[in-house]
């Protein structure tokens, strides 16, 4: 079934985990006969969790696609994670979105997961909807959740729906909009003993939407009465200018609620034509903005690549313009021009082949192996590159190793191609340290990213920690005398420098200089002296760490006219190395970086605590817009293998911090200590 894009709505569900996402997704479906039974998370058997690792962790992984066809629309549901390691997943549906509908459960009031959901609307200025789940649950707390959000986000919280309790669970709903009430099996009566209660709450609602529309205002203070269309249009302009968040109730076990907040969904969330225009990029450089026009050139973003032994779903949201099977676009980010394969929409992992994707809808491409997640596919005359998904920077790191010797290839292969999947982490080869280094959000991610080697590539990973870059550098001054004399029957070997060792400040790399007079050391020796050397700072000599900060002084030597050599002279350099750096009070530097938390208040006393333990230095504090402090600190980077788990710990998962390395500095005797013995386990391996 075709839909024109004022049918359309895209609606992204989030909050906490485990508050209800998945299950008023399949309550969507289920009641619109997109499916032909209630699937259950603990079941392992709903629509959206169908990766096995989902099914196997019980919690959401990736963002699901289940299009629900309702009065004529199709709504685009996006049931996103609310464990914080996958907040990509969320970051890439709020790309794909419209509306976000945030859910909290009746019983948790406000959680972390509400907070954090709350903060990424407002930073989008996103219309929402708030959807207080699993109220037929004992000791269920409509009042109590409605309250704290209030509190916490201001009268933009406006319940349209009023609970009828059945002992000290929620039995149904006053549809405060048209005066009925409704329990899981349909329609029943007011009970009289709220009626007072319930009128209240239609007269604060009469005011929320009066105060969003001047015109409805005056009609307001003029009759003291608005009909449910007046209401309707009030809240559809609030909601459209995130002025007003709806507040609904429900259940997606017995289905109360979801009809209802289905039909506000249809009845006052933007359509793809009402939601803001997109940021853009013209091939100039300069900034443009993509219009939801049906009759506009084609713009296609991919905000989603799914790969599966099937094949790769690219999952695009049509900024502009049509889309059909036979099209050639060009994709802006490499310049290719792609022709497109077949067309689909996706229910979580069944895929319905279509002909056509109209504007401001969400589909997917069949096996487009060359598009990656963030590029933009577009007609040739309107070449754009969309704003890109604001992922957030990865922040925990570990290296990655296969349990049997010589798979390396395999591991790295299997996470080249999920990172297609998943930018959201990223992998680095590092050759000093010697280790594969995988960097995510948080523990959890990168257990699941090993779990999927295994399960799809067949091979077995470990994690352990990373190992730091430490460095070396003298602290004083001295001179080296380095003589290399070999004789071996025939023409021997002879190369004899004196050089000078002094620490500097100007480079990291090796200085080198030469003072040579009266032809001591021919000149055309004095590159392999240099050589010699260079090769020589790769090792210090208290740890093998590079030595860094160092000018070396050629200034006097000898040679043999015959057994002079360019290899001789290299071997008396590293000779006069190893002699002088030993005596030069060598020293090893640990890298710093430099650290930005961003915390509640609150929390300030223990983040300061932890981070003096991590041997921090805090450089100073600034407040952020929304009342939190942005808290700047120097860290070693030894110190921080840990930190994403611990300050996750410490504030409840309300903060987020990023670490970039800065510089190198002297470390403290015990951290030298754990350098050397790091160095010794490297040797080792």
């Amino acid at each position: 079934m075709s839909y024109s894009t004022d049918k359309i709505r895209n609606v992204c569900l989030l909050g906490h985990g485990g508050n209800g996402k998945t299950s008023l997704a399949e309550s969507m479906l289920f009641l619109t006969g997109g499916t032909d039974r209630l699937g259950k998370t603990p079941d392992g058997n709903t629509v959206c969790d169908y990766d096995p690792e989902e099914v196997k962790r019980q919690i959401s992984i990736s963002m699901a696609s289940a299009p629900v066809n309702y009065r004529d629309h199709k709504l685009n549901v996006l049931d996103t994670p609310g464990n914080f390691d996958f907040n990509g997943e969320v970051c890439s549906a709020l790309y794909a979105a419209d509306t976000g509908v945030m859910v909290c459960a009746a019983k948790d009031g406000l959680s972390v997961g509400a907070d954090r959901a709350w903060k990424m609307l407002r930073e989008r200025n996103m219309p929402r909807f708030i959807y207080i789940s699993r109220c037929d649950e004992e000791n269920a707390d409509f009042a109590g959740t409605v309250a704290a959000l209030k509190e916490k986000f201001g009268t933009a919280v406006t319940p349209i729906v009023y609970p009828i309790m059945d002992g000290t669970s929620v039995g149904g709903f006053v549809d405060l909009l048209h005066k009925k009430a409704y329990d899981a099996k349909g329609e029943t009566a007011i009970p009289g003993d709220i009626a007072d209660e319930v009128q209240a709450a239609y007269e604060e609602l009469m005011e929320a939407a009066a105060g969003a529309d001047e015109e409805l205002m005056e009609k307001y203070f003029d009759a003291g009465e608005l009909s449910a269309a007046d209401i309707i249009k009030g809240l559809k302009e609030g909601v459209k200018n995130a002025e007003i968040a709806p507040v609904v109730l429900g259940s997606g076990a017995t289905g109360l609620g979801t009809n209802f907040l289905m039909d506000m969904i249809v009845d006052m969330a933007p359509n793809p034509m009402e939601a803001a225009p997109v940021s853009a990029e013209n091939d100039a450089g300069e900034a443009v903005e993509i219009k939801c026009d049906p009759n506009g050139p084609t713009v296609a973003f991919v905000f989603k690549t799914v790969s599966d032994q099937y094949g790769k779903y690219s999952f695009v949201k049509l900024l502009s313009g049509k889309l059909t099977s036979d099209m050639s676009l060009v994709n802006t980010t490499t310049g290719n021009s792609d022709k497109l394969g077949r067309l689909y929409t996706m229910k979580g992992k069944k895929n319905e082949e279509v002909k056509e994707i109209v504007c401001g809808d969400i589909g997917a491409l069949g096996k487009m192996d060359r598009l990656k997640t963030g590029e933009a596919l577009c007609d040739p005359k309107f070449a754009v590159k969309p704003a890109p998904i604001p992922f957030a920077e990865p922040c925990f790191s570990k290296a990655i190793s296969p349990k049997t010797r010589g798979q390396d290839d395999k591991v790295a292969s299997g996470l080249i191609r999920m990172n297609e999947e998943d930018p959201t982490f990223s992998m680095v080869n590092n050759a000093e340290t010697r280790q594969v280094v995988l960097s995510g959000a948080g523990d959890i991610q990168l257990d699941v990213l090993v779990s999927r080697l295994k399960s799809r590539f067949g091979v077995d990973a470990e994690l352990s920690d990373a190992r730091v870059a430490y460095r070396e550098k003298i602290r004083k001054k001295v001179e080296a005398h380095g003589r290399h004399k070999k004789q071996t029957g025939g023409s021997g070997q002879f190369g004899d420098v004196w050089i000078r060792f002094e620490p500097q400040e100007e480079s990291e790399e090796m200085i080198f200089a030469e003072e040579v007079f009266g032809g001591s050391v021919p000149k055309n020796f004095f590159p392999a002296v240099e050589k010699g050397l260079r090769d020589a700072v790769n090792h210090g000599v208290l740890a093998g760490y590079p030595l860094v900060g160092l000018k070396a002084t050629l200034y006097d030597g000898s040679y043999h006219p015959v057994d002079s050599s360019e290899i001789a002279f290299k071997t008396a350099a590293q000779l006069a190395y190893k002699e002088g750096i030993a005596n030069a009070n060598p020293t090893i530097l640990e890298p710093i970086g430099e650290l930005k938390v961003t915390i509640p208040d609150s929390y300030l006393g223990d983040v300061m605590g932890d981070l003096n333990k991590r041997r921090g230095r805090v450089m100073g504090m600034n407040p952020t817009p929304d009342g939190d402090q942005i808290l700047e600190a120097e860290v070693p980077m030894a110190e921080m293998t840990t930190y994403a788990i611990d300050l996750r710990s410490i504030t409840q998962s309300r903060g987020s911090f990023s670490f970039h390395f800065v510089r190198y500095e002297e470390a403290p005797p015990a951290a030298q200590q754990k350098a050397i013995e790091d160095a010794k386990a490297i040797q080792e391996d």
